[in-house]
Formats: C-alpha cells, sequence, structure tokens
C-alpha cells in the first residue's frame, strides 16, 4: 500500500475530530511577568487559578475570544522549580486541541503508536477532561509531539456542535 492510500485508510477510521485549538500553556519561573503582560498589558480576562502539587503547577487561566472560538491561555510557574514536571520548561509549555471524543481518540491513536505522557484521562485545570501526548517517542510508542507537549481536551457539546458545524460547511474557493 503506497503512503497515500495508507494515509486516506487512517483517514477514513479515524473515529474523531480534532475540532480546533483549545489552549495554549505558558511558564515562566514566575508567572508575574507573564500575568503583567497577557492580563495587563495584552488586556486577556483572568478566569481563574489552578494548583496542583502533583502536576508541580500554579497557573493563571486567562481567556482569549469568547464563546465556541474562544482560547484559554496558561500562565504557569513551577511549585518547586527543582521538582518534575518542570512547567517553565520549555516556556510553550504546550498546546490544546479540541477533541470530539477524547476517549475513542486515545484509543485510537494509541493503537496507531502514538506514546502518551503517563496520567491517562483526567479532569483538567479548566475542569475538562484532558490526556497529553508526548513530547518524545520510544521503540514502542514511536509517535510523539516532537518536542512539543500536546494536551487533548474533550470538548464540551456546544463546542462539538459549532465548530463541527463549521468543519462540517462546504468550503468556497478562494479567487
Amino acid at each position: 500500500m503506497s503512503a497515500s492510500s495508507q494515509k486516506t485508510v487512517l483517514a477514513s477510521s479515524r473515529p474523531f475530530r480534532i475540532l480546533g485549538l483549545q489552549q495554549i500553556a505558558l511558564g515562566a519561573l514566575s508567572r508575574e511577568r507573564l500575568k503583567t503582560l497577557w492580563v495587563d498589558l495584552l488586556g486577556l480576562s483572568l478566569k481563574g487559578h489552578f494548583e496542583s502539587s502533583s502536576e508541580n503547577v500554579s497557573e493563571d487561566i486567562c481567556q482569549l475570544g469568547a464563546g465556541p472560538t474562544q482560547v484559554e491561555v496558561d500562565l504557569m510557574e513551577p511549585l518547586d522549580p527543582e521538582k518534575k514536571p518542570q512547567v517553565h520548561l520549555p516556556p510553550l509549555n504546550h498546546i490544546g486541541l479540541w477533541v470530539d471524543d477524547l476517549e475513542q481518540c486515545v484509543k485510537w491513536l494509541g493503537e496507531q503508536g502514538v506514546r502518551f505522557a503517563p496520567g491517562g484521562i483526567r479532569k483538567g485545570a479548566a475542569g475538562f477532561d484532558i490526556c497529553f501526548i508526548h513530547p518524545k517517542g520510544n521503540d514502542v510508542s514511536p509517535y510523539s509531539g516532537e518536542g512539543v507537549l500536546i494536551e487533548l481536551v474533550q470538548a464540551p457539546q456546544e463546542v462539538i456542535k459549532a465548530l463541527g458545524a463549521f468543519l462540517d460547511a462546504p468550503s468556497t474557493p478562494s479567487n
């Protein structure tokens, strides 16, 4: 089977859709300068705060935009800079993607050889179920974020409806 035929088969058998960008997470030793830039200077809304010793993080959760196209911007600092995970390294810690069926997504991607970070599916800082694709592959699961941590986030029904409709709309050719 040719590479393009294999890709067509994979795409047609995929039991989920990536709907859009859900978040970006930025880390620093202190989130105060990040907060000054993103909230005070750029004007993002501060939605909340999350702290977890098991995740070694203290983060401010900001909002960019509104409605189903809203993007969460997490401003993170480690509770202990010497402990892992080191949420400030790299400074662009991870991106989050809305998924219409997280459970099917994780199952199917795992069967394709995608490596996931420890922890499995769990509640994330914003209350949605999440799972992370590991930034590095290994011999057993060679596919990864190739240096980028990718958070898969279960989209709520209003996001699935809005972004799913957008993805299903016929595209208009550009002139």
